[in-house]
């Protein structure tokens, strides 16, 4: 489920609370559980190999585990824009967006590719849903793209799965 909020024009997305205590659950749990696995001398091996992996996934995880952290904000409407580390992407320069995996990390990223071919990047944390990322992107970011970029999502996106999943349509025409 979306976790939005709507102030003015401006939309802070939030991760979705059932996957916080997941990953937490998992990520904690393993410290700990790899943890007394050493201490108490049993799964010596186990705990050994497990309790540097699980600190690594706490530090590259951490900093969406902050309390109230805004994962995604932007600006509603035709000269709207996405907010990112290196400065805003307006709707109208992306060219490409997709949801990516990380290999080395194992964190899920917006990557947004603009038509100067710059390569920006919002980490989600694995907090939002690869179904609630879609209707994100087609609902606030689609109507104000380019035509070709326009295309490409088309592509990628099933509007009549979407619509089985989470009852989500599109309330405009492809040709605006």
């Amino acid at each position: 489920m979306l976790n939005a909020i709507s102030k003015n024009s401006k939309l802070y997305i939030k991760g979705n609370k059932f996957y916080y205590g997941v990953l937490a659950v998992f990520i904690l749990g393993g410290l700990c559980g790899s943890s007394y696995a050493i201490s108490e001398g049993f799964g010596f091996v186990g705990g050994f190999l497990f309790f540097p992996i699980f600190l690594y996934l706490f530090f590259c995880f951490f900093p969406g585990l902050i309390p109230g952290k805004v994962l995604i904000s932007l600006v509603q409407g035709e000269n709207g824009y996405l907010v990112t580390k290196k400065g805003n992407v307006p709707f109208h320069h992306i060219r490409q967006i997709n949801l990516m995996r990380n290999p080395l990390n194992l964190v899920n990223s917006m990557v947004i590719e603009t038509s100067d071919q710059k390569v920006h990047k919002i980490p989600t944390y694995d907090l939002i849903d690869e179904v609630d990322y879609v209707v994100i992107v087609d609902k606030y970011i689609f109507p104000h793209m380019t035509s070709e970029a326009k295309a490409v999502w088309d592509r990628k996106v099933n509007l009549d799965k979407l619509y089985e999943e989470v009852k989500y349509e599109r309330k405009f025409d492809l040709k605006s």
